[in-house]
């Protein structure tokens, strides 16, 4: 295998560093929430992002992958230079060499991914009520679509032969991979199940779910072996540390519990993120440091032993969760409604959608640099005080379907007044 190339053009991305400080650390440079997170055998990191990027860092120094048309959703190493991708555009991407390969697409978004453990196939979850499962091999591809409810997590038994598969029905179903027949139901937990982790030799399975259960089954008959509920929901993301034999579980309260699979016992509950939820987790190959991401453009990374000695994480940049009386009505609706996806300045960053800077008069789908939907190309809509204002009383879906933008509406029109009051005052190229 080839190795991603290490030295990049200025064009391509602006090399970060980490600010360190006893042991903590910051990843910088994504222009959106991290959603997911994974580390190789030789401590790179792979991370996808709400800016429609996947982030490959070795050296804490970024290789920004393009090609997703929405969040990206997870990633998954199947190799130390292969990297896997899903996202809310349906697709499932394989990167070699800084280049993706549609390996495929669902009908809805892809929540997860896993990599058999021959490393000759990956499996993708999707709301669409189906599993992939992508051959790495040039074989044929194939999908399971016998389920009503949406899948959120996969993770293979460590023969590759069974698939287990998490839904938002708060099922665990198993698929025998070489007869393709039904599944056979696990786990019933009543409330979606969004994260699973299959221990090694398939001795146990750590599931989390919506309801804040975090439970650990025998994996052949679904009998309760262990019960980690905390008074905290929803489970929003898990890891597994081979080395230490440890879980880290995230939720959304931004929370990491560290659980010793050896002796079944939590030995570590650090409160991670100052707000919001933990999305993202991953543990570096010696099993000595955790990364986490969230809501804030950055992947903190800790020393696992030293948890509990840290204040929770916050981003030193101003974030779009500021307290709403720090605002004006006008600003308090971009933060909440357009801050995640767009920037105010000429530079807009790694953001999922374009800068709105010196938008009034400028033509939908014209700022040169982003990958724009086929439906604002050929748009003739003109941004104005009127266009912006139907874009956020209709809603996008309806004033411009198809396009990228999430389904969102301002209701009342003395928001949308103040919001287009404020857009004007902050994105104006006057004078420049």
């Amino acid at each position: 295998m080839r190795v991603l190339p290490l030295i990049l053009s200025a064009a391509l991305c602006a090399l970060t560093q980490g600010a360190a400080a006893n042991g903590f650390t910051t990843l910088k440079g994504h222009g959106g929430p991290v959603m997911g997170l994974a580390a190789n055998t030789v401590g790179d990191i792979a991370s996808a992002s709400f800016d429609n990027s996947v982030g490959f860092w070795r050296k804490e120094r970024p290789l920004w992958l393009e090609g997703h048309d929405a969040a990206v959703v997870d990633v998954v190493f199947a190799g130390d230079t292969e990297i896997i991708s899903g996202g809310d555009d349906f697709s499932v991407r394989l990167w070699r060499d800084g280049e993706s390969e549609l390996l495929g697409r669902h009908r809805g978004k892809v929540t997860d991914l896993e990599v058999s453990p021959d490393r000759s196939r990956v499996a993708s979850a999707s709301w669409d009520g189906t599993v992939g499962i992508w051959s790495l091999r040039g074989e044929a591809h194939f999908r399971f679509d016998q389920h009503d409810a949406g899948f959120s997590d996969v993770a293979f038994s460590s023969d590759g032969k069974r698939l287990f598969a998490a839904t938002s029905a708060g099922e665990i179903v198993i698929y025998d991979l070489a007869t393709r027949d039904r599944p056979r139901v696990l786990v019933r937990n009543g409330f979606g199940i969004n994260e699973m982790i299959l221990g090694p030799g398939d001795a146990w399975l750590a599931y989390g779910a919506v309801d804040g259960v975090t439970r650990v089954v025998d994996p052949l008959t679904g009998d309760q072996l262990s019960d980690f509920t905390l008074d905290r929901r929803p489970i929003l993301a898990m890891a597994f540390d081979p080395v230490n034999q440890q879980i880290a579980v995230g939720d959304g309260h931004g929370y990491i519990m560290i659980i010793d699979t050896g002796r079944w016992i939590i030995v570590r509950d650090f409160r991670a993120m100052r707000e919001g939820p933990v999305w993202a987790l991953a543990f570096d190959p010696e099993g000595e440091t955790i990364y986490a991401g969230g809501l804030d453009n950055v992947i903190f990374r800790w020393p696992v032993a030293l948890l509990d000695a840290f204040a929770p994480a916050e981003n030193v940049e101003r974030s779009f969760l500021r307290d709403a009386d720090e605002m004006s009505n006008g600003e308090r609706q971009f933060m909440r409604k357009c801050s995640i996806c767009h920037s105010l300045e000429r530079d807009g960053g790694r953001k999922a959608g374009p800068t709105l800077h010196g938008v009034f008069g400028r033509p939908a789908g014209s700022l040169p640099g982003y990958r724009y939907s086929q439906t604002l190309l050929t748009s003739q809509i003109v941004w104005s005080e009127n266009t912006i204002d139907a874009l956020f009383d209709e809603g996008p879906d309806h004033y411009i379907p198809n396009s990228k933008m999430p389904m969102q509406r301002i209701t009342a029109a003395q928001d949308r007044d103040d919001l287009i009051a404020y857009l004007k005052r902050e994105t104006s190229a006057e004078g420049e």
